[in-house]
């Protein structure tokens, strides 16, 4: 099929679908902590730098999503970039989220938050704005410190599978 061919004209949904499949997104793992002080988290490829003065960074997420209640009731989370070599991990906090923290695979961070071992690198954001948009959220959180792990082969996410940049689709 050439890109003039349009296979069924999709309806905005599945234009949508389609596009962001095709979309290659680098990958992150949001944690945090809920009231409680039980430790949740998540995975996203929706992580955009806002402003450099301060530093500001957002992600986006449903208000469906098991962590939601912990991140509209926080003050910090914890952003970490995920390479190659973590794939595990962010296959882990995308499934069962009962199953997200069973292990030694994390350690408790500044503020008491869950950090993943191995990331390429974590920044602790202080929530500064939510943003409801819909059934979903866009966070803004301004970044206050951080730490850089060991060089890794960026993870991405692009037609439903974790790549790392080269692979064969």
């Amino acid at each position: 099929m050439d890109e003039t061919t349009v296979p069924e004209e999709p309806d905005g949904l599945a234009a949508f679908k389609h596009a962001f499949r095709r979309h290659a997104a680098g990958v992150v793992v949001i944690t945090a902590l809920t009231p409680e002080g039980k430790p949740v988290g998540f995975t996203a490829t929706s992580l955009a730098s806002l402003a450099a003065v301060p530093p500001l960074a957002t992600f986006n997420m449903a208000r469906i999503a098991s962590a939601w209640p912990a991140i509209e009731n926080t003050d910090y989370v914890v952003i970490q970039t995920m390479g190659v070599r973590t794939r595990h991990l962010a296959e882990r906090m995308s499934g069962d989220h009962d199953l997200r923290f069973e292990g030694g695979h994390w350690f408790v961070g500044p503020h008491g938050l869950p950090i993943l071992h191995g990331v390429t690198s974590w920044m602790v954001g202080r929530i500064v704005e939510r943003l409801l948009v819909a059934n979903n959220a866009v966070i803004v959180v301004e970044i206050e410190e951080g730490a850089l792990g060991e060089p890794d082969d960026a993870l991405i996410y692009h037609e439903r599978r974790y790549l790392k940049p080269g692979d064969q689709v």
